[in-house]
């Protein structure tokens, strides 16, 4: 180093030479006169000559040592700052030879000025620093100013700026006040001007670079080094890569340290020689390289106010940053510094972005405040050594821990001496959350920014007694946590961020893994703050297809026992929230579950190591039971929704892979070592210091049967006790539950009817809670329980054979619809007795669909369905007339409209009456055909239909004795009997009626007369005729079958057809006028409407680099375009429906293969122009469509596949329909398109009016970056949003295959949803392929779900039904009297 810099001198005067008092007389007579003139703009300087100039500047250089107390040195400063600025303009008071020759005389004066700056006894008075201050404002205006200034002033300048910081900055025990920080200052900024106009020579950095290493002992150096550096990233990244790079945002006051008219080809040169000229930081712990620092590093290291391991924090974090940058995932600068208590550590969580909290803090504003470093030697965060071993290697138990352990310890006030006096903020906030955006797909590889920075943090990050010297290693590792721990979180951010199918040097990924493996000890040497920073910063790591991760499952499963199954987490409270702890810890076992039955036993050398925590690992198998363990724990020890919400996706991830692959035989060697017995698993939640106990003992059975019990039993136990509060996990809970009911295990079936019983008693809960505390939200709890219930009821039918479960489910459907239960206790109320009071419509509604979903599943037969209308049974029925609807309609219960066919007779039908019943209610619409019998069915035969005599032969008139019979209605004696006065008491019939009816009775007395001589015996010339006998008539072939029918349905009584007399009200049984013109056309909208939920998804394929629509589109009319896999998860999505016009009333059921449809096409087939493909089941129908650019009818028209009528009112041709088994949702007519992809609103699962406003993306990309340049607005007919994520009705579910054979999950869900997440599929969600298919089900269908229980127009399925056939009774109810509706009955039509 240049001993004229780092020398303790400066320019010596000629006056030194002279007694002290001399010096003193001669400066004080000189600069008086001197300092007069400057303030005088009307005189000119008294000095005009060269000789003269440099003689005054030898008194001033000597002024400039002289002490404080007088104004000799405020004087000298004054009349140097003021000539220095004949650099930048010419003055009146400058000298004429400076101002003809300014650079030599301003380098002079510079070399003097440094004599100022000397260490002096009074360097600390005001007067000094204000002194001090004037000279380097000076400075940096003429270097901001200057243009005239030549190279050797320039090289002058920086060597005065250099030495003054090093007479400030190098000395250990030097105050780093205000000045040391403005000079820091001004040093890099006027450096940086350098480099844009003058820039410096290789030896200027050289010495930059070793003299700023000695200072690095003070904070304002890596201070004012970070804002530098940052300044410069932020013009780097911008040259390049252009403007579409996320912009590095710092603060204006540090963006303006870049001059702007800095060259391009300089900003790299000057930002690597930055970069570098603070050295490594992990030098500040190493005694031989640390600079300047005191005689003994080990008693900085030792002392309690040292300062160092909060510098080497803040460099590593100002690293951090810039790699951050790189990235092009960084944060506002200008957010407010949030830091890790007590040790201060910074840690950024995985950077791709989800809709979960973020795990970081906000960098801190560059040129603001630093924020206020919490010291940690001075924390008394356990007793003295001497009594109690350090800290990390206690086993603490919540038991023997006091409340005052887990509250953050205070900083103890540092020495005078060392404490840095530039302003500090006050004490920062805990932890708290912020979105991050994703990594930008533009980033540059890892290997380039291991190169960069890769050395600085791999050393940072193995930091050890190696550095420390004879340190004591644990001291040396508490004190040095923070950056250790920002070193590590910042490794594991860049090897999170590689790209698909990047390649990483090994040298690389065996140091980071190196790295790993010494962070995540959790036993002896273990530290908490660089546990957390990794875990924090490892959400992905598992699914980012690195090389070689898996071989560190044992250690991460050591990692994650030790945070989830303890409660209070009391190890890292201090510094961070126990919940943003937990979080990332939940999302990376998330990752790690299907591992091990994706890889079952294969086994590696690399799993039996001393890392694992010494456990028996002998395969990936092998760990499963410890990550059920770890799994189960963490859902008992939870308490933060978001949290619960991801385990419970993870909890049914699990037991359907399990479940699946335990069907293909992938766990037959788990099974056959389990199957000893069933008995329940052990789950135990104990804190870290039991986990060497757990292992695989832990869980005696983990086969899918029994996981799927024991997942139940804990959902079920804690859904109606600890979760009860909390809507949103009660919806994610109940939501898994419906996802356990569809999973095929094979269970006793009292589990089954547990899980139900568990529903109603809920469903009871939350129904009987206060009236105040009666929200929508709490009904939106119940109407979901009620569908979870519909999901088990639905898929388990079985279960209505046992009478309690029946009875159970029905009272609970009683109390939804009524508000109460008829049997309360002993208390038993009738029906009439009960006063309609439900919880809420909404309630009554679902418990309805309740009802229905019983009376579809309890004793179900088979029938034919809801393929036939009234078209369709014309056509197949024996009616001469096929085009004539020979149909009565009848209402029931103003509810059921009934279509009645009298058919008749066919040759087997000749002598029992039939109909056909079209059934149409609020369930849906049914078809039966009926037939009359008067035999049971087990005991009827083919020959013999009807019960009808035998024939017998014929009579012999003369057979038998014949006697005449005179019938009377009254004994013959009784006109002999006397009459009394009581048979007065009954006037005779002449006597009391009118004239009118007078003459009725007359006509009647006529035709009693004449009926009497009917009857009398015929005689023939006074004989008798004789009779023939009586035979029995033929079979009755005609019947009134519809008039049957209703009797024997007890609907033809007076009480049915008497009007109740409420207005508005009709009768039980109405008949409907089916002449009055629409009859027809609304009977076809009840049969569109669906009578279950509908919903749909539209699928693409995304191939690497792709970015327009049109690309996108295209994929899929190949299939050399697409993957393998791609199609594999097509078909297993749903079955192909073939799309067309609706012939003879309806369609075939056929449903062609999957191969046989999709032929050479990519998925392209199923636009919805041919086929598309469907999923249904007893409550949902799930149609999924591929749009391709082929079905539109020109290029321009690729992206308009989901335009709305509207927009595609031009075009003329009509689109097809989708006429499948299921009914259509379509309310209005079609509408003109050009193709089915341009109005997908006519399919059933699109056109409702919910499914409108919400659209569901699922998204296969190639590769995983691409998700974040996908632009939904491309694909959308609404341009309201300029990316995929400011929708709030676009849920986008990406789909990235990994090398494992696993599947990255990323979704894109309504950020603004009240009820959180929605699962099983959650943002980070790691699937095999066995489950994929199933999981993306779930989720859109849960997805659909929550939006109808947010919306207010989303009614029911049924409730939309029962609107509609109340408005068909009103327009044609047929108003006759009860006389006509029974003629009408007799009368065909």
């Amino acid at each position: 180093m240049d001993q004229s810099l780092s020398g303790g001198r400066g320019h010596v005067s000629v006056l030194s030479c002279f007694p002290p008092s001399v010096g003193r007389d001669v400066a004080a007579a000189v600069v008086k006169p001197l300092r007069a003139s400057l303030g005088n703009p009307e005189t000119h300087s008294l000095l005009r000559t060269d000789r003269e100039v440099k003689w005054t500047m030898e008194v001033l250089c000597y002024g400039l040592t002289l002490p404080l107390d007088g104004d000799t040195v405020k004087l000298c400063v004054d009349i140097y700052t003021d000539w220095l600025m004949a650099l930048v303009s010419v003055r009146d008071s400058i000298p004429p030879p400076i101002s003809r020759e300014p650079n030599p005389y301003a380098q002079k004066i510079l070399r003097h000025l440094y004599s100022l700056f000397l260490p002096r006894s009074d360097q600390m008075s005001p007067v000094y620093l204000s002194l001090c201050q004037q000279v380097l404002c000076a400075v940096r205006t003429l270097a901001r100013e200057s243009a005239v200034m030549s190279r050797d002033t320039w090289e002058t300048l920086l060597h005065f700026l250099l030495r003054i910081n090093h007479a400030m900055l190098a000395p250990p025990t030097a105050a780093a006040g205000g000045v040391s920080n403005l000079s820091m200052a001004v040093l890099l900024e006027v450096w940086l001007l350098s480099c844009s106009q003058c820039f410096p020579s290789r030896s200027l950095w050289q010495m930059c670079r070793q003299m700023l290493s000695s200072w690095r002992h003070q904070p304002a150096v890596v201070e004012h080094w970070n804002r530098a550096v940052a300044a410069l990233t932020s013009r780097l990244l911008l040259l390049t890569f252009g403007s579409s790079f996320p912009p590095f945002k710092v603060a204006d006051e540090d963006a303006a340290l870049i001059p702007a008219d800095m060259e391009d080809d300089r900003v790299p040169q000057t930002w690597f020689r930055f970069l570098h000229m603070f050295s490594n930081p992990v030098d500040l712990g190493r005694p031989l390289v640390a600079g300047s620092a005191p005689p003994t590093q080990e008693e900085v290291l030792r002392g309690g106010d040292s300062q160092l391991p909060i510098i080497f924090f803040r460099a590593m974090r100002g690293v951090s940053k810039l790699v951050d940058a790189f990235l092009g995932v960084t944060v506002d600068d200008r957010e407010p510094t949030e830091l890790l208590l007590n040790t201060g550590v910074a840690v950024t969580r995985s950077p791709f972005r989800d809709r979960l909290p973020s795990y970081s803090v906000s960098r801190p504003r560059s040129g603001s405040a630093p924020p206020t470093p919490v010291n940690i030697l001075s924390m008394p965060s356990a007793p003295p050594p001497t009594t109690s071993p350090p800290p990390h290697n206690r086993r603490l138990k919540p038991a023997n821990v006091s409340k005052a352990t887990s509250k953050p310890p205070t900083t103890s006030p540092s020495s005078p001496h060392c404490k840095s006096s530039y302003p500090t903020p006050p004490s920062p906030p805990p932890l708290s959350y912020c979105l991050r955006p994703s990594p930008s797909p533009l980033r540059c590889n890892v290997d380039s920014l291991l190169h960069l920075f890769g050395c600085w943090l791999f050393d940072a990050a193995l930091i050890n007694k190696d550095s420390a010297g004879h340190c004591d290693v644990t001291v040396m590792s508490e004190r040095w946590a923070g950056g250790r721990a920002e070193a590590c979180g910042t490794l594991c951010r860049i090897f999170t961020c590689k790209k698909t199918a990047e390649d990483i040097l090994p040298v690389y990924l065996s140091r980071f893994y190196l790295v790993l493996l010494q962070g995540l000890q959790v036993c002896e040497g273990a530290c908490p703050p660089v546990l957390a920073s990794i875990l924090l910063n490892s959400t992905c790591l598992f699914c980012c297809d690195l090389r070689g991760v898996n071989l560190l499952l044992p250690t991460f499963t050591s990692a994650l026992e030790s945070v989830l199954l303890d409660r209070d987490l009391l190890r890292f409270k201090s510094f961070v929230s126990v919940v943003d702890l937990r979080r990332p810890s939940i999302l990376i076992l998330a990752s790690m579950l299907p591992l091990p039955l994706q890889f079952g036993s294969v086994q590696s050398e690399g799993l039996l190591n001393r890392w694992s925590g010494g456990n028996d690992v002998s395969s990936f198998l092998s760990l499963k039971p410890r990550l059920i363990s770890v799994l189960v724990g963490a859902l008992q020890t939870e308490s933060d929704t978001h949290n619960t919400q991801v385990i419970l996706a993870a909890m049914l991830n699990l037991v359907q892979d399990s479940a699946l692959g335990q069907g293909v035989g992938q766990s037959q060697q788990e099974t056959e070592s389990q199957c000893g017995g069933v008995r329940r698993p052990r789950w135990t939640s104990g804190t870290s210091g039991n986990r060497q106990t757990r292992g695989t003992s832990t869980i005696q059975l983990d086969s899918a049967g029994v996981l799927w019990v024991q997942f139940v039993r804990l959902l079920t136990q804690r859904l109606t006790a600890q979760w009860r509060n909390d809507s949103a996990v009660c919806l994610s809970a109940l939501e898994v539950l419906g996802g356990l009911a569809k999973v095929e295990v094979r269970v006793e079936e009292s589990e089954r009817r547990r899980a139900v019983s568990s529903v109603c008693s809920y469903i009871v809960f939350q129904c009987s809670r206060p009236p105040q505390l009666h929200s929508r939200e709490l009904h939106s709890i119940i109407v979901a329980a009620f569908h979870c219930l519909n999901v088990w009821l639905t898929h388990h039918p079985a279960m209505f054979d046992h009478q309690d479960c029946l009875l159970e489910v029905l009272e609970i459907v009683e109390l939804g619809i009524s508000g109460s239960k008829s049997r309360l206790g002993q208390e038993v109320r009738c029906k009439e007795e009960k006063e309609l009071n439900p919880a809420s419509l909404r309630v009554r509604e679902a418990a309805e669909a309740t009802l229905n979903c019983v009376m579809q599943v309890s004793g179900a037969l088979p029938f034919v369905g809801d393929l036939l209308n009234e078209d369709a049974l014309i056509g197949r029925s024996a009616s001469s007339g096929g085009s004539v609807k020979k149909f009565r309609y009848f209402v029931v219960d103003s509810s059921v409209i009934l279509a009645i066919l009298e058919q008749p007779p066919g040759p087997e039908q000749a002598s029992c009456p039939s109909l056909t019943a079209l059934i149409r209610g609020p369930s849906g619409r049914h078809t039966w055909t009926l037939q009359l019998h008067l035999e049971p069915r087990e005991g009827r035969t083919q020959a013999q239909q009807t019960l009808i005599p035998e024939r017998r032969g014929v009579a012999q008139e003369d057979s038998g004795i014949r006697c005449g019979v005179k019938h009377k209605l009254f004994p013959e004696n009784m006109d002999r009997v006397p009459s009394v006065k009581a048979d007065l008491s009954i006037p005779a019939l002449n006597r009391i009626v009118p004239d009118g009816v007078q003459q009725q009775l007359e006509r009647l007395r006529a035709v009693l007369k004449r009926q009497q001589q009917v009857k009398h015996p015929p005689q023939v010339s006074g004989h008798l005729v004789v009779m023939t006998t009586c035979r029995p008539p033929p079979p009755v072939t005609n019947f009134q079958t519809a008039r049957l029918f209703l009797s024997h349905l007890g609907l033809l009584t007076p009480e049915t057809l008497k009007d109740p007399g409420t207005s508005g009200v009709p009768t039980q049984l109405v008949s409907l006028d089916s002449s009055v013109p629409g009859f027809s056309a609304d009977l076809r909208r009840l049969d569109q409407l669906p009578s279950r939920n509908c919903d749909s998804a539209f699928v693409f394929y995304m191939r690497a680099g792709q970015r327009t629509a049109a690309e996108i589109l295209k994929n899929v009319e190949s299939r050399c375009s697409v993957s393998s896999h791609f199609l594999d998860f097509l078909s297993s999505l749903g079955r192909p429906m073939e799309v067309g016009p609706q012939q003879g009333g309806g369609t075939s059921s056929r449903s062609p293969e999957f191969p046989a449809v999709v032929g050479d096409s990519g998925g392209g087939v199923f636009n919805g122009e041919k086929f598309v493909l469907t999923f249904t089941d007893a409550l949902t129908e799930l149609t999924f469509i591929v749009p391709s650019s082929s079905s539109s009818s020109s290029s321009s028209q690729a992206a308009d596949w989901l335009k709305s009528p509207e927009e595609a009112g031009s075009k003329t041709e009509s689109p097809s329909r989708l006429r499948s088994h299921v009914e259509l949702s379509q309310d209005s007519a079609p509408q003109s398109t050009s193709s089915p992809a341009d109005n997908l609103k006519s399919f059933p699962s699109v056109s409702s009016s919910f499914v409108s406003e919400s659209r569901l993306l699922i998204v296969w990309v190639e590769r995983f970056e691409d998700a974040e340049s996908f632009l939904a607005c491309d694909l959308l007919p609404e341009k309201t949003t300029d990316t995929a994520t400011g929708a709030p009705n676009v849920h986008l579910i990406f789909i990235h295959p990994l090398r494992t054979g696993l599947y990255r999950i990323r979704f894109h869900e309504n950020a603004t949803s009240k009820f959180g997440l929605v699962v099983p599929l959650v943002n980070g969600s790691v699937v095999s392929k066995r489950s994929l298919a199933f999981l993306v089900r779930e989720t859109v269908i849960n997805c659909c779900h929550r939006r109808r229980l947010e919306s207010d127009s989303a009614p029911l399925p049924h409730v939309r039904r029962k609107h509609l056939i109340s408005d068909i009774i009103l327009r044609y109810r047929h108003c006759h009297s009860a006389p006509s509706f029974y003629s009408a009955l007799f009368h065909d039509l």
